[in-house]
């Protein structure tokens, strides 16, 4: 199960509803319904870095709503997140000298992650996918659940920044 939709990237859709995928941001007591929420994780110099990303991405999920999931789409959702927020650390380690920081946000319609990390490569999916072989998957995931991804690089600073961007439940 995915949490793609049928809008093409970078459309958020139709307003979603009262109950929306993040609850309300609260700023100085009033309450903005779409308002984006975001949190941010360094990662830089830490241990067990994937286990941690999955842990404060879970815990982001509770604040805004996603868990507990009250029905089948909304768990697979939280599952597709921490998926995706695993795959995209994991590659920062495997092929970048490890992530600096884990930024995850959310509005009522798209819930995007970024990981940055100092490497200079360029992930993309492996073609061909060979299902059966072990290893290369990790982009071809993030692929497959994401409504967008990319990378991006700030002029000037060393590294860079690999964002997705996910469906938020119905």
């Amino acid at each position: 199960m995915s949490t793609t939709r049928p809008y093409s990237p970078g459309d958020r859709g139709p307003e979603s509803g009262a109950d929306g995928a993040c609850g309300v941001a609260r700023d100085g007591g009033a309450a903005h319904p779409a308002a984006r929420q975001a949190r941010r994780l360094s990662l830089v110099g830490a241990s067990g870095v994937v286990p941690l990303a999955r842990d404060f991405a879970r815990e982001a999920l509770y604040a805004w709503g996603w868990l507990p999931a009250a029905t089948a789409d909304r768990r697979a959702a939280a599952e597709d997140v921490l998926l995706v927020v695993s795959e995209l650390v994991t590659n920062a380690c495997l092929h970048a000298e490890g992530p600096d920081q884990l930024w995850i946000a959310c509005d009522n319609k798209v819930l995007r992650v970024e990981v940055s990390d100092r490497g200079t490569g360029q992930p993309a999916p492996r073609t061909p996918h060979r299902a059966g072989r072990p290893g290369g998957h990790g982009m071809f995931i993030v692929q497959r659940l994401c409504l967008d991804w990319g990378v991006f690089r700030d002029p000037g600073v060393a590294g860079k920044t690999v964002w997705a961007e996910l469906g938020a439940p119905a």
